[in-house]
C-alpha cells in the first residue's frame, strides 16, 4: 500500500470517528487513540494497519451503515460506565412518605357517619347482657322501636379516640317489650370506608343503671351519657328514675368512666308497702262502752321508706284507745276520720306489726260496716311517694 493510500484511509477513519462515534459508543476508542498517537512515525504504516485490525468490526459496521437498508444495532457499553446520565431537564421521582397507622403523615379515615348511613350499614355490636336479646353480628340497626330489633335512639359525633378525625357515637336499645337492655357504642371507618365498631362506652345492667336517657360528645372527646337508676315500664314512669350525667373517655382499647357519680342513692319510688289487717270485733267494755283491737302488719318488699303513713277509715265514733298507739309519731286522739298514725321509716325487707285498740263511748251506736286500712310511703319531707304497685297498699276490714 502506498503512503498516499495509507493517508487516505486514515482520513476516512478520522471522518468515521467524527460522525459515528459521537452517536455510537464503541469498545475502548480512547485507549486506541492514545496508542495511535504514541507510535513512532517510522512505523506509521504498521500503526495504520494495526488500527484497521482493531477497528475492523467498527469499520465494517460503518461501511454497512452507508447502505440504504441498515441501521446501527445495540452496542455494549464500556465496563467503566455503570450509570446512564440523567437527561437534561428531568428530575428523579421522589418517593412519597409511607403511610403507617398513627404516624404524622397517616391519612385518618373520616368516622362521621350520618343517621341514614348508620341505619343502612351492616355493623357488629358489642354483646348484649346475658339472657334473651338481640343479634350482634351483621346487624342492621332500626330507625323505630319494633319488638326484637336494635333501635337507634340517639346519635352524636366527636373525636373520641384522639386521632384528629371525628367518630360517631350511638345510643342503641335491644327492644324487648317496654324495656330491653341499652348501650352506647362508638363507630368509626376503616381505610376502605367500611363502618367498624370502636367499642362500647357504657351499657345498662341488671343492677344499675337500668336505663340510658341521652348522650353528648364534648370538645375534648369525652362521651357524656345520662344514666338512670331504674328503667321505666311496668307501672314505673321515666320521671321516677334518678338521672346522672357520667363522662367516659377512650383509653386505647376500651372506654372508662372519668367523671360524674359512680353510684345512685336510694330512690324514693323504689318502695313497695304491703298491708294486712284483722277485722274489728267490738265487745262490752264494762262501763257501757264497746272496745276492740285491730292487728296491722306492714311489710316493705322493696326500697326504703323514710316514713310510713297508716290510715284507718273507721267511723268518727270509733276512737283510738290503749298503749298500742305509742309507736305513732303523731297523736291519734286529736285526729278525725280517718284515724291516722305516722310511723318511722321502714327499710327494704322489714316489717312492722301493730296491735291497735279502739273504743266506742257509752251511749254511742256505730252499727256494722266496712273500713279501709291503707299505708303510704313518705319521703324525708313527709311527702307521699308513689309506688309502682299500689293495690297491696290497701286492705278492707269489717267493724261492729
Amino acid at each position: 500500500m502506498s503512503e498516499q493510500e495509507t493517508l487516505g484511509l486514515a482520513e476516512e477513519f478520522a471522518h468515521y470517528r467524527r460522525t459515528v462515534l459521537d452517536k455510537v459508543e464503541v469498545p475502548g476508542p480512547a485507549a486506541v487513540r492514545r496508542t495511535v498517537r504514541g507510535r513512532n512515525r517510522r512505523r506509521w504504516g504498521a500503526t495504520a494497519t494495526t488500527a484497521l485490525a482493531l477497528f475492523g468490526g467498527s469499520a465494517i459496521g460503518y461501511a454497512a451503515m452507508s447502505g440504504p437498508d441498515h441501521q446501527p444495532g445495540p452496542v455494549e457499553p464500556t465496563p467503566s460506565i455503570s450509570v446512564s446520565p440523567t437527561p437534561e431537564g428531568s428530575t428523579s421521582p421522589t418517593p412519597g412518605p409511607s403511610v403507617t397507622t398513627g404516624g404524622p403523615a397517616s391519612a385518618v379515615p373520616d368516622g362521621r357517619i350520618s343517621r341514614a348511613q348508620l341505619l343502612g350499614a351492616s355493623v357488629t355490636l358489642p354483646a348484649w347482657r346475658a339472657g334473651r336479646g338481640c343479634p350482634t353480628s351483621a346487624v342492621r340497626i332500626s330507625g323505630d322501636d319494633r319488638e326484637g330489633v336494635n333501635w337507634l335512639v340517639a346519635l352524636d359525633h366527636g373525636d373520641v379516640d384522639g386521632d384528629g378525625a371525628v367518630e360517631t357515637v350511638a345510643l342503641v336499645q335491644c327492644v324487648l317489650g317496654t324495656r330491653g337492655p341499652m348501650q352506647v357504642v362508638a363507630f368509626d371507618r376503616d381505610e376502605q370506608g367500611k363502618v367498624i365498631t370502636l367499642g362500647r362506652v357504657v351499657a345498662t345492667t341488671i343492677d344499675k343503671p337500668e336505663w340510658l336517657f341521652a348522650l353528648d360528645v364534648v370538645a375534648d372527646g369525652t362521651v357524656r351519657v345520662q344514666v338512670g337508676d331504674i328503667a321505666p315500664g311496668s307501672g314505673w314512669p321515666a320521671e321516677w328514675s334518678q338521672r346522672q350525667w357520667r363522662g367516659y373517655r377512650w383509653k386505647g382499647d376500651a372506654f372508662a368512666q372519668v367523671s360524674g357519680p359512680t353510684s345512685f342513692g336510694p330512690n324514693r319510688h323504689d318502695v313497695n308497702l304491703v298491708v294486712t289487717a284483722t277485722n274489728l270485733a267490738l265487745a262490752d267494755g264494762g262501763d257501757g262502752s264497746k272496745v276492740g283491737t285491730v292487728t296491722v302488719r306492714i311489710r316493705n318488699t322493696a326500697g326504703s321508706a323514710a316514713y310510713v303513713a297508716l290510715r284507718l277509715g273507721l267511723p268518727p265514733a270509733v276512737r283510738p284507745d290503749g298503749s298500742g298507739w305509742a309507736a305513732c309519731r303523731n297523736d291519734p286522739e286529736t285526729t278525725q276520720e280517718p284515724v291516722t298514725c305516722d310511723l318511722n321509716g321502714l327499710g327494704a325487707g322489714k316489717e312492722a306489726k301493730l296491735t291497735l285498740g279502739f273504743r266506742v263511748p257509752a251511749g254511742t251506736s256505730v252499727g256494722t260496716g266496712k273500713a279501709d286500712v291503707d299505708v303510704r310511703a313518705m319521703d324525708a319531707n313527709f311527702d307521699f311517694v308513689e309506688e309502682v304497685y299500689v293495690p297491696d297498699n290497701t286492705v278492707s276490714i269489717t267493724y261492729g
